[in-house]
C-alpha cells in the first residue's frame, strides 16, 4: 500500500482537500482509505449503546456490525496510542492511503498552504513533503506546487508520485 499525507495548519483546508481528492482517485480506477489524526479525546460511541456498555465494562475491542458496514474500537486502556506504521499494517490492503495529520512521521506528504491562515509553510523544515497544495502564488519553493482547487490534478501528482497504475 502508497501512503501519502496531507499536512498543514488547522483551518488550511485539509480535510476538504481529502474528501475532494476520494471521488478523484476513485476516477482513477484506485481503491482509497484513509487514516485522521484526532489532537484530542473523542468518542465514535454513545453513552448507554449497547457497545458503549461493553467497552465501559472492560473489552478490549468491540466491533459493531450492520449490514451496511462495520466498525472496530479498540480501547488502548493504559496502554500508548500506536505508531502509524502499526495503525496501518491494521488496514485492509487498498492501493493508497490517505493520511490527515501525524505531519512528524516520515513519510511522503503534500502541504496545504493558505497565507491566509497567517501561519508559516512546513515545506523548508520537512524534506518529507514532496508538493504544497495551494490558493496562492508562490515562489522560490522547491516542490511541486498545485492548485489547491484543483483535485484531479492533485490525484494525478500522487498517482504519478507513488507510480501507482490507474484504470
Amino acid at each position: 500500500m502508497e501512503i501519502v499525507g496531507i499536512v498543514g495548519w488547522s483551518g488550511s483546508g485539509k480535510t476538504s482537500l481529502v474528501v475532494s481528492l476520494l471521488p478523484a482517485l476513485r476516477k482513477l480506477g484506485l481503491t482509497v482509505s484513509t487514516v485522521k489524526h484526532a489532537h484530542h479525546n473523542f468518542d465514535i460511541d454513545q453513552p448507554g449503546k449497547d457497545t458503549y456498555e461493553h467497552r465501559r465494562a472492560g473489552a478490549a475491542e468491540v466491533m459493531v456490525v450492520s449490514d451496511h458496514r462495520w466498525a472496530l474500537m479498540h480501547e488502548l486502556r493504559e496502554d500508548s496510542e500506536p505508531g502509524l506504521d502499526a495503525l496501518v499494517a491494521r488496514m485492509t490492503p487498498v492501493d493508497l492511503v490517505l493520511i490527515e495529520g501525524f505531519k512528524s512521521h516520515p513519510h511522503p506528504k503534500i502541504e496545504v498552504y493558505r497565507p491566509s491562515v497567517g501561519k508559516p509553510m512546513l515545506q523548508g523544515d520537512d524534506p518529507q513533503i514532496v508538493a504544497v497544495a495551494t490558493d496562492a502564488t508562490l515562489s522560490g519553493i522547491t516542490v511541486p506546487v498545485l492548485g489547491l482547487n484543483d483535485p484531479d490534478a492533485i490525484a494525478d501528482f500522487i498517482v504519478g508520485h507513488c507510480r501507482l497504475k490507474a484504470a
